[in-house]
């Protein structure tokens, strides 16, 4: 895993054998990125990275001159690797890391608006829309915020409520959501 673009671009993180995240691939994450990169403005955005896993996204995030993110997952090893990485880049004014199950931190987050939500939940689970409902329930985004939500092609988010746009490089699927 290599970071792309900004302060922290080149360095690379290994993961550790039998790490319990995969991480988004290269060409997933510059897609991803480029589309980015013509919609927001990254220097005033309060970033959510829900299933941070590796903090492949996250790192991309914060390395592009994001203010403040919070990078959350529940696996203990994840989030100790997201530490360490944290601490090691000397990044910690503008990354925190939490350990929680997603659906649990979003159902019990008070006073918080986000510019932007990145979310990457393990593709074969099925909670991906009630994810979704939650965030847009709890308005955890600022009014003109983004959601994204990466996942398999199994899934199809086409049908719901906030649904703008779903795009994909190789295997792996981006779908966006908004309030219109």
């Amino acid at each position: 895993m290599r970071i792309i673009r900004g302060s922290l671009k080149g360095k690379r993180f290994a993961t550790p054998p039998g790490f319990p995240s995969r991480p988004t691939t290269d060409f997933a994450k510059e897609g991803l990125f480029n589309i980015l990169d013509h919609l927001i403005d990254y220097s005033d955005f309060n970033i959510l990275d829900l299933c941070a896993g590796t903090g492949n996204i996250s790192f991309e995030f914060v390395s592009r001159g994001v203010e403040k993110l919070l990078a959350i997952d529940d696996h203990p090893r994840c989030v100790q690797y997201l530490k360490q990485n944290v601490s090691s880049l000397g990044i910690s004014n503008q990354m925190g890391v939490y350990k929680s199950d997603c659906i649990v931190y979003c159902r019990n987050a008070k006073n918080v608006k986000y510019n932007l939500i990145f979310a990457d939940p393990p593709y074969h689970l099925k909670f991906h829309e009630e994810l979704i409902n939650i965030i847009f329930e709890k308005s955890l985004l600022e009014p003109d915020g983004l959601l994204i939500i990466e996942h398999g092609k199994q899934h199809d988010f086409s049908n719901l409520k906030y649904f703008d746009v779903c795009r994909n490089f190789g295997n792996v699927y981006f779908s966006f959501f908004k309030r219109k």
